[in-house]
This record gives structure tokens, sequence and C-alpha cells, in this order.
């Protein structure tokens, strides 16, 4: 990089080593997965202990809880996403690809994100807004998709099928029944054997969208 002659050359921004970037990657999934397991409170140094990095090491990646809450939600998001993506693309069937999102989606337990957005969690950061809005639009395609196809009933929206795909991935993090998870695969396929058109019943009220859950925050 060259400067002018009489002014100070640009800084460079040193890039984070490869190892770096591992332990922070390691950090990140151990916390979700414990997050999953135990709840969002769980001791940092047990976190550390499961990501095999040392407690310094934990904390300057992530020196406050929200900070490391925030980054596994996007991890989860993230992974979500790309569960919608690959069902979207590699699906040729509109509701076998929904149906494909919905079982990847619980082995995600996307019903976690709840518990994990409460306390001093910013839920309107940029980040996590641009997260959200591609979340929407992945699970609306499959959505449309498969409405259009006339394979889903016309009367439910995104927002149902979240809804729906949180409260089945339960039991919550920390509850001690994690044995229950066996039934969730189960009761997911027969929610979505009630989410096929010909629809055999007209449901009360009106399609939910993501938004109606903003505004109403998470179901309990």
């Amino acid at each position: 990089m060259t400067s002018t002659p009489g002014t100070a050359p640009a800084r460079r921004v040193p890039r984070p080593r490869a190892d770096a970037l591992r332990n922070r990657e390691r950090i990140v999934t151990a916390a979700r997965e414990m997050f999953v397991e135990f709840g969002s409170q769980v001791p940092y140094d047990e976190v550390a202990r499961r990501a095999g990095v040392g407690n310094a090491t934990l904390y300057r990646n992530f020196p406050e809880r929200a900070d490391l809450v925030h980054e596994v939600v996007l991890s989860l998001m993230g992974r979500v996403i790309e569960v919608a993506e690959r069902a979207a693309e590699e699906q040729g069937d509109s509701f076998a690809a929904l149906r494909r999102f919905v079982h990847g989606a619980a082995e995600e337990r996307v019903g976690a994100l709840c518990p994990m957005l409460e306390g001093t969690f910013d839920k309107d950061h940029p980040d996590l807004i641009a997260e959200r809005d591609r979340l929407e639009e992945a699970v609306r395609g499959l959505v449309d998709r498969a409405q259009r196809a006339g394979r889903l009933r016309a009367d439910v929206g995104v927002g149902d099928l979240m809804v729906a795909l949180s409260q089945l991935t339960r039991p919550l993090p920390g509850t001690g029944c994690a044995s229950l998870d066996q039934f969730a695969h189960r009761h997911l396929r027969i929610f979505l054997d009630g989410l096929e058109a010909p629809a055999r019943s007209e449901l009360p009220g009106k399609a939910a969208t993501l938004e109606d859950l903003r505004r109403d925050s998470c179901p309990s």
C-alpha cells in the first residue's frame, strides 16, 4: 500500500489468526449446545471447558454474557436459514421441502431461541435484524411455494409454522426432560399432516405473521 508525500501510511488492520478464529468458533459451538441443554445462564467456565479453551480466551472473545448470547443466536439462526435454503434447493416437491425444513429446524433446537432472547439481550441489533429478515425470507419462500402448488392449506402463515415449531421442539433448556426429545419428530409429523391441503376444518382467527410474533413476544 502506498502513501502520498507528507502523509502517514495507511494502517493495516491485522486479520485474526486462524487459531483465534477456530477458538472463537469452538466457543460458540460449545455455548450453543450448552444453552440448549441448560439455558443461557450456564457458567462461563463450563462453556470454556467444553470448548477446550481457557477462561481467558473465552473472556477475551466475549467479555459480557450478552456478547456470547448474541453470537449464539446469530449462529443458530444462520444454521436454521441454511436448513431452509437447502430444503428449497434440493427438494423438488414443495411440501417435502417444507417437511424437511421443519424436521431440520427441530434438530437445531430452534425452540431454544425464545429463552435466549430474554434479559438484557438486544433484540434490535442490526446483525440480528438482518439475520431475522433472511430467516423470514427463506421460510416464507417455502410456505409460498407450497401454497402456490396447492399442497399447503391457504389459511396458515409463516408465524403459525414457527410458533408450532418452537412449541413442539421443547422442553425448555434446563428442565431435565431431554428424554421427551424422542417425541418431537413424531409430533411434528402429526402437525405437518394437519397443514396439508385440502384443509379438513376452518381455523379460527387469521394466519400469523412473524411480525405478530415479534409484537407479542415469544409464545410460552
